[in-house]
């Protein structure tokens, strides 16, 4: 559906809805819904592509995203945002990680809140970024679905290195709490 130049549609992922902005051929916002209400919309060709590439993350066949994208924010956050697409698939970096490859780990702050104001969940990677002692932080779409993503990538890489780092990290945590 058209409103306002945005085509607006709707994807259903395996962790829930996902709302899909597009104008004219970039994709502007990319969000989970919390809710299951959504007017069923049509799909311009740009949103067909997007589908198309979130099918293949959630089928496991994607690890790169040839998308134009056009998140909306300040030159600082598209910063961050460039750079977490940098991070590799099936891996994460700590919060302070981030703000030492932006060239400032006094920005950790800054960078930490970039991070949760992306507009594009999924293909800006901001849930491969994690507490420095492998904790996992903040998600605007639940740390559930953190959790759920960084499983998914991991087992799709192969990374079981990581994938055990994770549980272990998980277990501690939970058992804590």
């Amino acid at each position: 559906m058209k409103d306002n130049g945005y085509g607006i549609s709707y994807y259903h992922s395996p962790i829930g809805i996902l709302e899909i902005h597009t104008e004219e051929n970039s994709l502007r916002i990319l969000r989970f819904r919390n809710d299951d209400y959504f007017i069923p919309g049509i799909a311009d060709s740009y949103s067909e592509r997007v589908i198309s590439v979130l099918d293949e993350y959630f089928r496991g066949a994607a690890r790169d995203f040839s998308l134009e994208i056009e998140p909306e924010g300040t030159e600082f956050q598209k910063s961050v945002w460039n750079e977490l697409q940098r991070i590799p698939y099936g891996t994460t970096c700590s919060y302070l990680e981030l703000a030492q490859r932006l060239g400032n780990e006094k920005a950790i702050r800054a960078a930490a809140r970039a991070n949760a104001m992306n507009p594009i969940a999924i293909l800006i990677p901001c849930h491969r970024v994690i507490g420095r002692d492998g904790s996992l932080t903040g998600y605007a779409g639940g740390l559930w679905r953190k959790e759920w993503l960084l499983a998914h990538e991991y087992a799709v890489a192969g990374s079981e290195k990581q994938l055990e780092l994770f549980s272990a990290v998980k277990g501690v945590k939970e058992k804590n709490a």
